[in-house]
């Protein structure tokens, strides 16, 4: 039977030790087949050739295990390009490119993307650009309901 908690404690000082985090497993049907999904995280891009490497290190621990007694995928991946970000650690993305979703419109929008300028307890700075115009917008942090590194096009 499969217990992701058990699994999590096996994998963790793996994936650690090849210098990422153990984001969170799922074990579930798609498209008719079962997916053993490990998903790691860093502060750092997660390049192809990382999930490869970690994919080499977990594979064999997961092989080990008689838990499963279907075949199944091993899925190794990263939460992506633009993952979410936790919004009590927004100090570590400043000079990243963000896109925070706000609880109450600020000058009529419920979001602001840009670079994150400053963190301070009560107040985040994004610099945003329309055209060639650069402007810095001041939100409240108890505004931000939600955030995620963006792509900047």
């Amino acid at each position: 039977m499969f217990d992701k908690d058990a699994l999590g404690d096996l994998l963790r000082p793996v994936i650690e030790k090849e210098g990422y985090r153990l984001d969170h497993i799922s074990y579930k049907m798609e498209n008719g087949n079962r997916i053993l999904r490990v998903v790691i995280d860093a502060d750092h891009p997660i390049s192809l050739q990382d999930i490869v490497s970690v994919n080499e290190k977990v594979s064999p621990l997961v092989d080990e295990l008689d838990w499963l007694d279907d075949s199944y995928y091993l899925d190794v991946c990263s939460l992506g390009v633009e993952k979410p970000i936790n919004l009590d650690t927004l100090e570590k993305y400043v000079d990243q490119y963000v896109s925070f979703h706000l609880s109450t419109p600020h000058d009529g929008d419920n979001y602001v993307q840009g670079t994150l300028k400053s963190v301070s307890e009560d107040t985040v700075v994004v610099e945003t650009q329309v055209k060639a115009n650069k402007k810095n917008v001041s939100v409240k942090r108890r505004q931000i309901d939600r955030g995620r590194l963006a792509i900047k096009f």
